[in-house]
């Protein structure tokens, strides 16, 4: 189940045609959990790209079976792409936006191609506006980024960003749980469920938490992807909000 209009190559056709030869739509997954990485997925087009995969949605509006499904099909479809991860050491060592920058850089790293321009999500530049950090592998100038709002919902490189970062990171997660499986984070992949939160009080944090963060009287997740549980309701939740 999907609502409103699927995203699709605009943007990234009317930067292309300004003469960009390759755009990576760029999101993050993680910003809000207690534990675990942050993780930013990136997925390139070019001129050359093709129509965006049938039922392709920011990752927030898709049940979990469906965004696994759109995996390979993304994989496919893109010029490249790749997930850069920041560890909940390094979140606790660097801060969360240096750490969202480490994750970025290490994912343009790992591609194939190096995009000439990053279309990320939103309003603030985290790649390139927090100071770098000395384990980044890779450099964005700030003249490579362009910011926007929705994008997720719109640009469909970002889309398909958002959905392989969800994917791997909740693949991560559940490999997590399987040596700390009292904080349920098979389920609730690090946010702040109510499971999630009486086991820290009982048990006390492990080493994959951000102990930075203050876990033991975190507000409750203000962001959508933050109060996303992978349910059913979760989704109809998450939708009905979008």
């Amino acid at each position: 189940m999907t609502a409103g209009r699927p995203p699709n190559l605009k943007t990234e056709r009317d930067l292309l045609a300004a003469g960009k030869l390759a755009v990576a739509g760029c999101d993050e997954v993680g910003r809000g959990s207690l534990g675990g990485p942050v993780s930013v997925g990136m997925v390139v087009v070019d001129a050359t790209t093709r129509r965006p995969p049938a039922g392709l949605r920011d990752s927030k509006l898709l049940a979990p079976a469906v965004r696994e499904s759109l995996v390979p099909r993304i994989e496919s479809w893109s010029c490249c792409w790749a997930i850069g991860h920041a560890s909940a050491a390094e979140i606790d060592e660097i801060g969360i936006l240096r750490a969202l920058r480490l994750a970025g850089e290490r994912a343009v790293a790992l591609l194939p191609t190096r995009p000439d321009l990053v279309l990320l999500d939103g309003n603030y530049d985290w790649f390139t506006r927090p100071e770098r950090s000395t384990a980044s592998p890779a450099m964005i100038e700030p003249g490579q980024v362009r910011l926007k709002v929705k994008a997720d919902v719109t640009c469909a490189s970002v889309a398909a960003a958002s959905v392989i970062a969800k994917v791997a990171r909740d693949r991560l997660m559940v490999e997590l749980a399987r040596s700390y499986p009292w904080y349920g984070w098979h389920a609730n992949k690090g946010y702040a469920a109510p499971e999630h939160r009486a086991a820290l009080l009982e048990m006390g944090p492990c080493e994959e938490h951000r102990r930075s963060w203050h876990l033991l009287v975190a507000a409750e997740p203000t962001t959508l992807e933050g109060a996303e549980p992978d349910t059913d309701a979760g989704f109809a939740e998450a939708l009905a909000q979008h």
